[in-house]
């Protein structure tokens, strides 16, 4: 089926095209999702809501400002971060061990399958190493630019610099 037409379909509220969809995208919209949270109940909980708030405002989703899985991904990652952010991840975390930390992106392999079921792997792989660390903390990891530019040890305006520079690179790189 023509993915315009299943979009269509969707925010017309067709529950068929609603289940095709998540079929098509749950997985990859988990891996990023679990990359943020690194819990896989939270990470089931937080897909189940993103596919909720994308069937609620499916009529704000228009194929004229990004594709389809760009705004399912920007509402999957606005939901982990606002789950980072919340005093209820806060409180679970006070009393975690260290190990939980150890070996969190120690390279830039941790985009795993189900993540990189779109590619998302192979492309940042092509970018530099200043834009891979950038993209890394701000995209997967959720941090903030004030965080970014803290762990990086560098000034904040230039966090968002390389950032649009960045981005700016996947743009020509994806043909956007």
């Amino acid at each position: 089926m023509d993915l315009e037409l299943l979009i269509l379909q969707f925010q017309k509220k067709d529950v068929k095209a609603y289940e095709k969809l998540y079929n098509m995208y749950s997985n990859s919209i988990s891996g990023i999702i679990y990359n943020i949270v690194k819990d896989s109940n939270v990470t089931q909980e937080i897909t189940q809501d993103v596919f909720i708030k994308a069937w609620n405002n499916a009529a704000s989703y228009s194929s004229k400002k990004g594709r389809f899985f760009t705004w399912l991904l920007n509402i999957a990652r606005n939901a982990a971060i606002d789950y980072t952010r919340s005093k209820t991840n806060k409180q679970s975390k006070q009393n975690l061990n260290s190990d939980f930390f150890v070996d969190i992106l120690e390279t830039h392999k941790s985009l795993d399958d189900s993540t990189n079921a779109i590619g998302l792997k192979d492309i940042v792989s092509k970018l530099t190493e200043k834009c891979k660390s950038m993209i890394e903390l701000l995209y997967f990891r959720g941090f903030t630019q004030k965080e970014a530019a803290e762990e990086l040890d560098i000034p904040l305006g230039t966090i968002k610099t390389r950032n649009r520079s960045c981005i700016g690179d996947l743009r020509t790189m994806l043909g956007v």
